[in-house]
């Protein structure tokens, strides 16, 4: 009979780990050798492969850097390639790479998985999405913090310059819940062949809450979206990215009346914006070449109180997502740093566990 893990060996080897700086503020899982091991058994990938340079800080992160800090995040060996994926799906923004990890916005990345990835790993995709209590769901994105901290050194007061942040910066990852949906899955709208198992990500700053269970009508719902995505208070740039999450029940509504996800898409370019007078009422209504500037105008530049500008450029600057249980009608508008890559990045298939050869003979 095996012996039981000694919870006082634990303790130290954690506070060790607390005293190099590994740590995210949490307890992480002490890696060692043969444990880093069993992760990269799990790609084909070199161990030495670099993933990302930080050119300016002279650090970069390897394929065995990312296993060490999935290893410690509390990720299972079997959901390295999903971080891997993860990792490559959101350093395809253009943020991301042009030094959006260190901005003062602080912003942390959405992560979507679409295909059955989802079920055999246990990603949550109905009920809690942006809620705890799912290993898969909160480990895969603490295993990118980790990434940065340690193989990048991008940590609070150092090189992190964040204000002041969200809650969630590292915990924001979930699966599309496409059971519940007319549309077809993220993935496959962005090119990839039905029943991929992919990962989608991006660069966000701000997640806003939807609750419209008052009406059965399709336009009042894209309305109280519309006027939330508008929000002078975000509003900092002459365009914007934005991810609207739709639960099911939203989602359901808009696509029984007929609407696809461009019809959605297209609905919220036309009607998502402010008018001058909104604009200049929070300072924030200066207009070049009919784009929303992060300050006021001088008198020579503003136009008429009841002209309306638009937020966002095209359908390709919004991500629609359908995620959550069927219980309440309740979306989320989230907030993407910068543009979204349009993109998705599938998954390394899962590979055959690494066993001991048998005998000759045997």
């Amino acid at each position: 009979m095996a012996a039981e893990p000694d919870p006082d060996v634990a303790r130290e080897a954690i506070e060790y780990c607390y005293e190099q700086g590994w740590t995210d503020g949490l307890p992480v899982i002490p890696a060692s050798r043969a444990l880093v091991d069993q992760f990269l058994a799990h790609t084909g990938r070199p161990p030495e492969e670099v993933l990302w340079r930080m050119d300016h800080l002279g650090t970069e992160c390897t394929v065995e850097t990312a296993a060490i800090n999935a290893a410690m995040a509390g990720c299972k060996p079997e959901y390295f390639p999903v971080v891997l994926a993860a990792w490559d799906a959101v350093m395809r923004d253009r943020a991301a790479k042009g030094g959006g990890w260190q901005s003062t916005s602080g912003p942390a990345p959405l992560i979507v998985l679409n295909g059955p990835i989802r079920q055999q790993l246990g990603f949550n995709s109905t009920g809690g999405i942006f809620a705890g209590g799912f290993r898969p769901n909160a480990t895969v994105p603490r295993a990118l913090g980790l990434m940065l901290r340690n193989a990048f050194g991008v940590i609070p007061h150092v090189f992190d310059q964040t204000t002041q942040g969200i809650p969630g910066r590292w915990s924001i990852c979930f699966g599309e819940n496409e059971e519940v949906c007319f549309w077809e899955p993220l993935a496959t709208e962005m090119g990839l062949e039905p029943g991929t198992s992919a990962v989608s990500a991006t660069l966000t700053r701000t997640y806003e809450f939807v609750d419209n269970r008052h009406t059965q009508n399709p336009e009042h719902v894209l309305w109280d979206i519309a006027d939330t995505i508008s929000r002078t208070g975000v509003l900092i740039f002459r365009s914007q990215s934005v991810t609207v999450v739709l639960g099911p029940e939203h989602a359901q509504m808009l696509a029984s009346a007929g609407f696809s996800k461009a019809d959605v898409k297209d609905w919220l370019v036309e009607h998502c914006g402010r008018t001058e007078a909104d604009l200049r009422s929070a300072g924030k209504d200066a207009v070049s070449e009919g784009g929303l500037g992060g300050r006021s105008a001088g008198e020579e530049e503003r136009a008429s109180p009841d002209t309306f500008t638009r937020v966002l450029p095209g359908r390709e600057d919004v991500m629609l997502v359908v995620a959550g249980a069927r219980n309440a009608a309740m979306s989320m508008v989230v907030r993407v740093f910068g543009q979204w890559s349009n993109s998705a990045v599938a998954i390394e298939p899962a590979r055959a566990p690494v066993t001991a050869a048998s005998p000759e003979g045997g």
